[in-house]
């Protein structure tokens, strides 16, 4: 049994349900490592600094983290920050025409390395989105960058999967497996975190 299977059972009402869940929320975020998330943020201005472009990817709610990522990091920053210098953030969720004809033509599981083989450059990062870890096109396209010596940043949950002994980076959510709905949420507020301290930063 999960830990929110296990919150339903010993909940009376939504009020009560709702209480729980953010508590778990709060204590999921204390055991992060904020050293992770730090070290991101350099690889972000490092890039931005040696304007390398940031690919992000993921799957179902981790895809729409994916595109909400980039553009926070890509838009949002470069309209509220004080650089004039934009991040390159670019989501490889986003071209649902790329994405079905790799799909339909190579297999899904190279819906994200084909679309780095045209746009990867030397330099370019890697943010790697899987809840388990061991989504198929997220490891193919996680090793496909390694290969070519450039940084992967990973945004896990469960036990880390596959992802988390290829990244060179990785913030860990730890949750029982299945517990999507914790892991994304927290996923999600590390990108504000990210992109509102970019902004104040830059």
């Amino acid at each position: 049994m999960n830990t929110l299977d296990k919150l339903f059972k010993e909940v009376g009402d939504f009020e009560q349900f709702a209480n729980g869940y953010f508590k778990y929320l709060y204590d999921l975020l204390n055991q992060i490592e904020i050293s992770a998330i730090e070290t991101f943020v350099e690889e972000l201005e490092d890039a931005r600094t040696n304007d390398n472009t940031i690919f992000l990817a993921g799957n179902g709610g981790s895809a729409a983290t994916a595109s909400h990522m980039a553009n926070d990091i890509g838009m949002d920053v470069l309209k509220k920050g004080k650089s004039a210098k934009p991040f390159r953030a670019f989501a490889l969720t986003d071209n649902v025409s790329v994405m079905s004809a790799i799909a339909n033509d190579d297999g899904y599981d190279n819906v994200f390395v084909n679309q780095l083989k045209v746009h990867y450059r030397d330099g370019g990062k890697l943010v790697a989105i899987s809840a388990s870890g061991n989504s198929p096109n997220i490891i193919v396209a996680a090793e496909w960058v390694k290969n070519r010596e450039g940084k992967v940043i990973g945004l896990v949950g469960f036990d880390g999967g596959r992802l988390k002994d290829i990244c060179d980076i990785i913030i860990h959510v730890k949750t029982p497996e299945g517990e999507y709905g914790p892991v994304e949420d927290i996923h999600m507020i590390i990108d504000h975190l990210i992109s509102n301290w970019l902004i104040y930063k830059v």
